[in-house]
């Protein structure tokens, strides 16, 4: 079972940006995570980070022909507005988890808001690396039944 997890803009700066909303822990150190919770419910995870709209709409669009069982997506700031990206989505067939490290309703008003919300099967926010551990297990739930 292909699981995509995909990382929005600004989010390759885990570790560096904001510790104190998202912790120490890099993408990288993410990324190996997922992988090895993956691999322990027997799905195969592919991670894919980029800071440019458009790139992350051609993700998805391949997403569509890959058979993807399912996506765990952070979009980043890109949650809050981009109906680019929610369209993207909304071409899939499969899954849409949507993740934050951070607690997006108690933060900044703007941040309250999710464009993807209506499309994802799922929203998991606030529990830091967790939250993505959660989102994958969430995924491959979904993608079974």
């Amino acid at each position: 079972m292909n699981i995509l997890i995909l990382h929005g803009i600004n989010l390759n700066m885990f570790g560096k940006r904001d510790p104190a909303q998202y912790g120490t822990t890099t993408l990288d150190e993410i990324n190996a995570q997922l992988t090895a919770l993956g691999q322990t419910l027997g799905a195969q995870v592919e991670c894919f980070q980029t800071n440019f709209e458009g790139e992350m709409a051609e993700r998805i669009h391949r997403a569509h022909g890959e058979g993807v069982k399912a996506v765990v997506i952070n979009a980043g700031a890109w949650t809050h507005y981009s109906y680019g990206i929610r369209d993207a989505l909304a071409i899939l067939k499969c899954p849409i988890i949507e993740v934050h490290m951070s607690n997006i309703h108690a933060r900044e008003a703007f941040r309250h808001h999710s464009v993807i919300a209506d499309i994802a099967k799922g929203q998991i926010a606030g529990f830091g690396v967790d939250s993505y551990l959660l989102g994958l297990r969430a995924a491959v739930s979904a993608a079974q039944s």
